[in-house]
């Protein structure tokens, strides 16, 4: 993406009011601005904007509402509704909002349009950096995001396990990591129950595999959900639960742009990326109900719904992750309907035994304005995944703590990890908000960068 950030002596500044601040800033203002001002009935609420006129007919600066400092809640990301409103130019902050750190990377992902199916031109404006802001940092996060946003709104007609790996090796190619897949009869093989997911679907199913970085620096793992669509298999979703499953894949979207962030930065990590890419699909040999697979690590599954597939790819590309005892073992997914009623899209559950991560990564996500939430891998609820017929069932009976099963099933194929983390993400906003447009989101990855930047930078 080109760049939103640009020097000018004559950039326009943008002026940050709030409500207890606006008699103030309107007294300081010229009188026919103040006036412009006033017959606008400009009266600072959050997200108001007013472009104030110069003698000559241009803009001489533009103001823009926030929140006041005793708000319940402010929005960090607000100035991201700018590139939205401001006629194409060239602009600067005139005063601090909230964050200037975050408001310049809200101004570069309100930036962001999907335009590869219809025209949608990316507003032209830019912004001067402001001072003691990393505009090299803020766009390799900001590009990171739009990668991810791009493969989770493309359609699966055009996003399908073989297109997954193709822009997953272009990844790879970009920053000269390794790649390989793995497919066909090895992957049936070696990786049974990914191969079960994916075998109904006449586009192949595979594990991505990348490799980047010292091999004697700390090895940090990445593993992402790539479920290209999910019909829900025999356990058939109805229409409703079926129509935005494109974006089923959007653990691997988050993972390859968590990955991107790390290898821009050249973070000190021995990093690998794995992906588990297939299409939940119908056919006469999908996987059934009450089916058993012996996975990758010898845990025999029993499949108590074809629907809870996520775990299931996840489960073996785990275990392969965990042979090799990495110092982190990172999973994102957009496994459960259950985080969900727990937390809503906004808000993703994370797992993790670890203590000092589990506070370093709440402390990143409110640093980052990505929020994530700690819920407990419950060892009570451990036996619900017990099943009569094999080692464990994928999806306990009863519909309780859908999202704390599911880890405890996920926890099933790590012990060798130094740490493991475990994050149920959501992958999409429903309802457009600053910085966030409808569609594809990237979570939980700017929030782990930030973690990872902190260790290993």
């Amino acid at each position: 993406m080109p760049s939103v950030f640009e020097t000018s002596p004559t950039a326009i500044p943008i002026t940050f009011v709030t409500k207890s601040s606006w008699d103030r800033v309107a007294e300081a203002l010229p009188p026919p601005q103040r006036l412009f001002a006033t017959a606008c009935a400009f009266t600072a609420k959050p997200g108001a904007y007013l472009a104030l006129p110069a003698p000559d007919g241009t803009i001489a600066q533009v103001l823009f509402g926030l929140e006041d400092d005793a708000a319940k809640s402010r929005d960090l990301f607000r100035p991201g509704a700018l590139p939205g409103l401001l006629p194409p130019g060239i602009y600067r902050f005139a005063n601090a909002p909230h964050d200037t750190r975050l408001a310049a990377l809200a101004f570069a992902l309100g930036c962001y349009r999907f335009a590869r199916y219809r025209k949608a031109d990316r507003p032209d404006v830019r912004l001067v950096p402001p001072d003691g802001i990393d505009a090299t940092e803020i766009g390799r996060i900001a590009d990171a995001a739009m990668l991810a946003r791009d493969l989770i709104n493309t359609p699966s007609n055009d996003m399908g396990p073989e297109e997954l790996a193709a822009a997953a090796q272009a990844l790879a190619v970009e920053f000269g990591a390794s790649f390989a897949c793995t497919i066909g009869e090895e992957l049936e093989k070696h990786f049974p129950l990914i191969h079960a997911v994916g075998m109904a679907s006449s586009r192949a199913p595979r594990l991505i595999d990348i490799g980047w970085g010292d091999p004697e620096h700390p090895n940090v793992t990445l593993v992402g959900k790539g479920v290209c669509f999910d019909t829900g298999g025999l356990d058939l979703k109805p229409s409703s639960g079926m129509l935005i499953m494109k974006k089923d894949m959007g653990g691997a979207a988050n993972v390859l742009a968590l990955a991107r962030m790390v290898m821009d930065a050249k973070l000190k990590v021995r990093l690998r990326v794995l992906i588990p890419a297939v299409e939940n699909a119908v056919a006469g040999n999908a996987f059934r109900p009450l089916d058993i697979f012996t996975s990758r690590r010898g845990i025999t599954v029993e499949i108590g719904n074809t629907d809870a597939e996520g775990r299931l790819v996840l489960a073996d590309a785990l275990a392969l992750a965990d042979e090799e005892k990495p110092d982190l073992l990172v999973d994102l997914g957009t496994l459960t309907g259950a985080a969900r009623v727990a937390l809503g899209p906004d808000l993703p559950p994370f797992y993790t035994n670890d203590e000092t991560l589990a506070a370093d990564l709440s402390r990143c996500a409110v640093k980052e304005n990505d929020p994530l939430w700690r819920m407990p891998l419950w060892p009570p609820y451990d036996s619900w995944l017990d099943s009569k017929t094999a080692t464990i069932t994928n999806a306990p009976s009863g519909g309780f703590a859908g999202s704390i099963t599911c880890a405890l099933f996920l926890q099933r194929f790590v012990e060798h990890a130094r740490s493991w983390l475990h994050v149920d993400i959501y992958g999409w906003t429903p309802t457009a908000k600053p910085a966030r447009p409808e569609g594809g989101e990237c979570q939980a990855a700017r929030a782990i960068y930030s973690l990872l930047s902190e260790r290993y930078a």
